[in-house]
């Protein structure tokens, strides 16, 4: 949702920017798994609950920010750098990633069902099949982010869809917050 939102309320490069934020977090979300590290965020409930209403808070902000902008980039179908700030969406996808604990959880429960105990060698299947779900995840959301923002680049023409969609997009980041908070 991180990444539709993004390409359809800023374009094609700001989605593919997030795209590559969100993959980020999810190759460190792998070394992280690999290195053992997840298991102490999965097993320490008080750890989890803090990085959990971190994100809920973050996206919820992110969200509550879409509000408050008066004037919106969706007009212009070609967004220029100065329009975009692309090192801050890459960040903010970077985090918003990181800062879901659910990920972890996908990872730790995830990876090890493919891989056989009696012949593990160390982290290396875990960095194996990490990297394949961090390859073709992000050619699938590459995809995904190119496909949004074509189909919607004749509606950021007009100014009041352009106000609807920012709106939409401020609702769809405070409701991926909310889900995360109120989610046991």
């Amino acid at each position: 949702m991180y990444i539709l939102t993004r390409s359809i309320a800023q374009g094609k490069n700001a989605g593919i920017v997030s795209v590559l934020g969100i993959s980020t977090g999810g190759l460190i979300w792998t070394l992280l798994t690999a290195c053992g590290l997840a298991l102490i965020l999965i097993s320490s409930h008080t750890a989890f609950n803090i990085v959990k209403y971190a994100g809920a808070l973050y996206l919820t902000c992110l969200g509550i920010s879409m509000f408050l902008k008066r004037k919106t980039n969706l007009t212009y179908p070609n967004h220029s750098r100065e329009n975009t700030n692309l090192p801050v969406i890459y960040f903010q996808g970077v985090l918003t990633n990181l800062l879901n604990p659910k990920v972890a959880l996908f990872f730790l429960s995830f990876l090890p069902q493919f891989i056989n105990a009696e012949q593990a060698n160390g982290p290396i299947p875990f960095l194996v099949l990490g990297g394949t779900f961090f390859t073709t995840g992000t050619i699938w959301c590459l995809l995904l982010a190119c496909a949004a923002s074509y189909f919607t680049n004749s509606i950021r023409k007009n100014p009041n869809i352009s106000k609807i969609l920012r709106i939409i997009s401020g609702l769809i980041f405070i409701g991926l917050g909310l889900n995360l908070a109120l989610r046991q």
